[in-house]
């Protein structure tokens, strides 16, 4: 495998790229040019996204993610390393699939259209697909945001973390992964290296869900592995202990 020494990290949904600020800096320091692009309507500060949101937040999907990306990787002067959260998990599988990327880590992964989630899933994220609500874009609760992210962490902490990530969210972009095409996964197909990590507590993407997509994929000889944290929330990029995962995905990445 061609070594590459850009890193490209994409944000998930309910969060913008001001997540990524500690791991931008933590790669820097070992020697990569780090990328933390905002999804399109996610620029700015989450505090000032909450109380006006973004003009474009409402028009974006999940194929726009995924575009916004891949244009930006082609403007590269070398394929990166890609690392994607939650929804953006997914974003990596898609352009692993589009031979965008020299590897690919998915935390936390979304699921594919083709794999089917569990209920544990579909009850957290429901409310994010706005099918029974009168609002033009979702935005959770501080107890939606303590039960589906911040579980593990104090609840002192859980308001802390909530000021300073939480933003409003697009219908689109969880509309689009359910029931468009375009987010199906070709598991046969040959690919780059592909690590799932997943937290052992996560109340969205439960570490079952991490493993079975991982299963799925079928080429011989394509690499996939899988790391289990235990005890890690869905904001496992962010809550205490961090770098030890992302130490787990530089070495695994550097002993391709």
């Amino acid at each position: 495998m061609e070594r590459s020494k850009t890193i490209v990290l994409i944000h998930g949904n309910f969060v913008n790229n001001n997540c990524w600020a500690d791991w931008k800096h933590y790669y820097e320091q070992k020697g990569y040019k780090v990328y933390t692009p905002a999804n399109p309507g996610h620029e700015g500060n989450p505090a000032e996204l909450r109380a006006k949101v973004h003009p474009a937040l409402v028009k974006t999907g999940f194929i726009d993610i995924v575009n916004n990306i891949a244009k930006l990787i082609d403007s590269l002067p070398e394929k990166p390393l890609i690392i994607g959260h939650s929804m953006a998990g997914m974003v990596v599988l898609k352009l692993i699939e589009m031979g965008k990327a020299v590897a690919g880590v998915s935390i936390d992964g979304a699921p594919p259209k083709n794999v089917f989630p569990p209920f544990q899933t579909l009850k957290t994220v429901l409310p994010a697909f706005g099918f029974f609500s009168f609002s033009k874009y979702f935005m959770g609760s501080r107890k939606w945001y303590n039960n589906a992210f911040f579980n593990t962490i104090p609840d002192t902490e859980k308001e802390r973390a909530f000021e300073k990530f939480a933003v409003p969210e697009s219908y689109k972009v969880s509309r689009e992964l359910v029931l468009n095409s375009f987010s199906n996964i070709d598991f046969k197909k040959a690919h780059a290296p592909i690590l799932f990590v997943g937290g052992g507590s996560d109340h969205i993407f439960p570490p079952n869900l991490t493993q079975t997509i991982a299963r799925r994929y079928k080429h011989t000889n394509s690499r996939v592995d899988v790391k289990i944290f235990e005890g890690k929330s869905h904001f496992i990029c962010g809550e205490p202990g961090w770098e030890k995962v992302a130490d787990h995905i530089l070495e695994w990445y550097e002993s391709q």
